[in-house]
């Protein structure tokens, strides 16, 4: 086994692994474990007790997060001429169609979000081989297929994010940074978790939240008390 380096062995004694932390708590831990040279993301896991194999089960949503991501965010549109001077006024990063269709179906996807409108899908349909399991493909449930792509851009690059259920029956999000305020990562987190706790399958029984988990790049996770966080289940 390798040996802890310094900052490793700082992390860890900081972190104790029996104890779940008061969100607040955990917010300020994370700041204070991450070691990274850059500004690292802070990343929230929630263990949920569905079973995502069963439709009626599954978890699905899209919340604005009130401090964003501090991510940037490359968006494409893909729209009929008449919509690209609204989707460029909105700061999408790029705006088009079939030459955009074209490079993607030749590899490019060098973007985080892809918004259409309703009338594209079709040309759309015929890359979504390439754009599903990246994650990309534009869908009305989560406001990317819609007439009004200038307010949809503009919510994306204020910190609009969907999130799904994976096949282990974790949702994952990306929060904020680790140079953000603790208080703005609280208020991320609580926004982020009353979305999904408002999520709550109908036909699920029994525990829904079982575990919260705070982390920053490459930094342990930090336990948060979910019992407080769900007790509005």
């Amino acid at each position: 086994m390798s040996k802890l380096t310094k900052n490793q062995k700082i992390v860890y004694a900081k972190v104790d692994p029996d104890k779940q932390y008061k969100l607040s708590e955990a917010c300020k831990l994370v700041k204070e474990i991450s070691f990274t040279k850059f500004d690292a993301s802070v990343d929230i896991a929630v263990r949920l007790g569905v079973d995502p194999r069963k439709a009626n089960q599954m978890v699905r949503g899209v919340v604005t997060l009130p401090h964003g991501t501090g991510k940037s965010v490359r968006v494409l549109v893909l729209c009929t001429p008449d919509k690209e001077a609204e989707a460029t006024a909105a700061g999408a990063d790029f705006v088009g169609l079939d030459d955009y269709i074209e490079k993607i179906k030749n590899g490019w996807t060098d973007v985080d979000v892809i918004i259409c409108t309703p009338s594209v899908m079709a040309k759309i349909g015929a890359i979504g081989r390439i754009l599903g399991p990246r994650g990309l493909m534009p869908n009305p449930k989560t406001g990317t297929v819609t007439m009004e792509v200038g307010k949809a851009v503009s919510e994306v690059k204020a910190g609009k994010i969907d999130f799904k259920v994976d096949k282990t029956g974790i949702v994952h999000a990306s929060i904020g940074k680790v140079s953000f305020d603790p208080e703005k990562l609280a208020e991320n987190a609580i926004e982020f978790l009353n979305t999904v706790i408002k999520l709550k399958p109908q036909a699920l029984k029994g525990t829904y939240v079982k575990s919260v988990f705070l982390s920053s790049t490459m930094s342990p996770g930090i336990n948060v008390d979910s019992k407080a966080i769900s007790a509005a289940e």
